[in-house]
């Protein structure tokens, strides 16, 4: 079923519950219900297959023996490991990774893939990367998984940056698509004042991330026979806290209201006191990959300047 066809029935149910007030709420018929669980399950299918192709295609066509490769974060860069490590054992290459998170680096240590960082190499071949989205100029948003400034960082040091992504994330223009805002890495004690700055200078809403079952310590107050002290413990709770960064910074979400000079803004952004980064990726990527619905993966270059 395509994806057309789900949002065509989601519509139609909508429109069904809306169509009469003083009528009993809508209750779509077994056969109804199990169709749009059918159609949910196969676009979420969709968009992994599309993953999926997008980032088989970027290694397939970016990476060479003897390079160093910079790897990215999230849940479509995890394709791109899997095709990575199957062609360093078909093909006997000599690859060597850089990550740029906890998550990469976990990934790249579970495919026996080289593990290095930029002390040992800090000039990079290529960095493949995925995106929240990409607008028409090739300028991205990212960091909803919370690793901006380390992706930044290998994406600056790398000759080429590549993107993966799927075709929801391909726009027109930023916030097209991708409604969770501009993150911004900020230290803890700043995150207030950016916060009025950003919103006073751009405007738009500006939220502190949250995260959800955190885990708290707390001190266990027997001693265990297996220690000589007290000890900690790290337990999950249904509290809520910040996020914190692998760089241990709070994440800023600015949701902006209206399309800006990308690059001007986020260097605006960067000279306020205590931003540490922005997941504006302005005049960064030379290419990006995006597997589409029909299976097919369209490529865009950046503009030439």
């Amino acid at each position: 079923m395509t994806l057309q066809r789900w949002v065509f029935l989601r519509k139609l149910t909508a429109a069904a519950a809306a169509s009469s007030s003083s009528s009993p709420p809508f209750s779509p018929p077994a056969s109804l219900t199990h169709v749009l669980r059918f159609s949910q399950s196969a676009a979420v299918n969709m968009a992994e297959e599309a993953k999926k192709l997008a980032a088989y295609s970027a290694v397939d066509n970016n990476v060479q023996n003897n390079q160093v490769v910079g790897v990215g974060s999230g849940s479509t860069i995890v394709y791109a490991v899997d095709r990575l490590a199957e062609r360093v054992r078909q093909e006997k290459l000599n690859i060597v990774c850089v990550p740029t998170s906890f998550q990469a680096r976990q990934l790249i240590l579970q495919h026996g893939l080289v593990l290095s960082d930029l002390e040992r190499h800090p000039e990079l071949d290529v960095a493949i990367d995925g995106a929240d989205e990409v607008d028409a100029e090739l300028t991205l948003i990212k960091g909803g998984g919370g690793c901006l400034t380390q992706e930044k960082i290998v994406a600056g040091n790398s000759k080429c940056f590549v993107v993966i992504a799927d075709y929801r994330k391909d726009s027109r223009a930023l916030g097209e698509q991708w409604k969770k805002g501009v993150p911004i890495e900020v230290i803890p004690m700043a995150y207030v004042p950016v916060s009025r700055v950003i919103a006073k200078r751009f405007g738009g809403e500006v939220n502190l991330r949250m995260a959800v079952s955190k885990a708290v310590k707390t001190r266990v107050r027997r001693r265990s026979r297996a220690f000589a002290a007290p000890f900690t413990l790290s337990v999950l709770s249904g509290l809520q806290g910040p996020v914190v960064t692998d760089n241990s910074n709070f994440i800023l979400d600015w949701k902006f209201e209206h399309i800006q000079n990308w690059s001007e803004v986020n260097t605006a952004i960067k000279m306020i006191p205590g931003v540490v980064e922005t997941g504006l990726f302005v005049n960064m990527a030379e290419r990006a990959y995006f597997g589409m619905e029909d299976g097919s993966v369209k490529v865009r270059k950046a503009p030439i300047n």
